[in-house]
């Protein structure tokens, strides 16, 4: 497939090695331009290009930045055909992202990106931390290969990202539509905690959406007490953490 990649950082620059080497097409853009974009995203095949270029003559369109960026990114979306299927990969978080009250009042945040961007949109690759992404993808059969929540309204949709959940080295799981999303949000039991996909049902279905908010809230402060910030995690310890408070 011919894909293109809004966003260069910890999700978006595995996923741009990682499709690039299952044989895609692949181009990738950030805000500041491709001359800024690391050479680890390039590695396998993939080309730096602007963010309109990004998503010009392609199939697949993967979001890749913060939640309150969605917005701004709007028009460039604007000309991109109906048929392409858009994937985000962002999740709300207050602590980084600027407020955004109709979340805040309870819409599901996929709900959200698809009101933003005015078109149906497909949930995947936001509830795996950055490490387990770039580290722990396995082929196809392996036993305990972790399995990533897929959500869309559309079926298409769906099964195309499912399929790029599988060419990224995990098993993709069907999550059902856009307004279950929220059972794969920071604060879920499958938010993070690397599960497989026999055990993805039942995290899913044990989600509470009115502690959602208090449980996300909670990683966050236990994050910095424990190691100040984000950037010092080891490549276990979100894992941990998430099962400890979610699980």
């Amino acid at each position: 497939m011919k894909i293109g990649i809004l966003g260069a950082g910890h999700i978006g620059t595995p996923l741009s090695r990682k499709l690039s080497a299952a044989g895609h097409e692949v181009k990738v853009a950030n805000s500041r331009g491709p001359e800024t974009i690391d050479a680890t995203a390039l590695s396998t095949g993939a080309r730096a290009v602007p963010a309109a270029e990004a998503v010009e003559d392609v199939d697949v369109v993967i979001l890749s930045i913060p939640l309150d960026r969605v917005p701004q990114i709007a028009p460039l979306l604007a000309g991109v055909p109906a048929e392409t299927v858009v994937i985000d990969t962002s999740n709300y978080i207050p602590g980084r992202d600027s407020e955004i009250a109709a979340i805040e009042d309870g819409q599901v945040e996929s709900l959200w990106v698809a009101q933003q961007l005015g078109r149906s949109i497909v949930k995947a690759w936001n509830a795996i931390g950055s490490h387990s992404f770039a580290l722990k993808g396995t082929p196809a059969g392996t036993p305990g290969r972790i399995a990533i929540p897929v959500a869309a309204d559309d079926d298409h949709e769906r099964a195309v990202a499912i399929t790029l959940v599988e060419d990224t080295g995990f098993d993709g799981f069907d999550a059902g539509p856009l307004a279950q999303s929220w059972r794969q949000q920071p604060g879920a039991p499958s938010y993070c905690t690397d599960l497989t996909h026999d055990e993805m049902p039942a995290a899913l279905a044990s989600a509470e959406a009115a502690i959602l908010p208090e449980r996300r809230d909670l990683l966050g402060a236990a994050i910095t007490e424990e190691f100040g910030d984000w950037t010092n995690l080891g490549p276990e310890d979100l894992v941990r953490l998430c099962r400890a408070l979610f699980m």
